[in-house]
């Protein structure tokens, strides 16, 4: 992809393109084996609703009931389907996201006023935090969207095809942000 995002003093817009992502279920009657072999390998107690958990190199969000979508750094070479397809054997399907979807990072004291404008939720401070994640659209494409921190940061998975409709009708948003240095 190649993005040029608009220069904000209040707001920073990045795809993630050095990410490992996999999502992977549980097989039926294989939830709680499932979340056993997480907890033990990587740290992390799966979420049971919609929300956003860091474990061992590894980041987990809620997808749906007894769905998650795993998420890291592609350091070394790393591979998460392999990775889980090992660990989970028998007890969760998994299917490689890496080259399918896309994570864009939207930070800084204007990125909630600028989701604001295409995502149908509400992100104030009291009704969506760090940890907090929704599968929603943004301007009628599908994503799934957690909050990392309170600057705040948010990241948006979305399916790469839709990567440049994406950063369109994000940096028409932020727009109004840009600065002149």
């Amino acid at each position: 992809m190649d993005w040029h995002p608009p220069a904000t003093l209040d707001l920073a817009v990045s795809a993630r393109e050095t990410l490992t992502m996999a999502s992977f279920a549980a097989i039926r009657g294989k939830e709680e084996a499932l979340r056993e072999a997480i907890r033990a390998g990587y740290g992390a107690e799966l979420p049971y609703h919609a929300a956003r958990v860091a474990g061992v190199g590894i980041t987990f969000v809620w997808a749906g009931p007894n769905q998650w979508l795993a998420v890291a750094e592609r350091e070394n070479g790393r591979d998460l389907e392999a990775e889980l397809k090992e660990q989970l054997a028998g007890i969760a399907s998994v299917v490689d996201q890496s080259d399918g979807r896309v994570v864009v990072r939207i930070s800084g004291p204007r990125a909630r006023d600028v989701l604001a404008k295409g995502v149908p939720i509400d992100l104030h401070p009291r009704a969506f935090k760090p940890g907090d994640v929704a599968i929603t659209h943004a301007s009628h494409i599908g994503i799934i969207l957690w909050q990392t921190d309170d600057a705040p940061t948010y990241e948006a998975a979305l399916f790469r095809s839709y990567a440049d409709s994406f950063a369109h009708w994000l940096f028409e948003s932020a727009a109004e942000y840009a600065s002149t240095r």
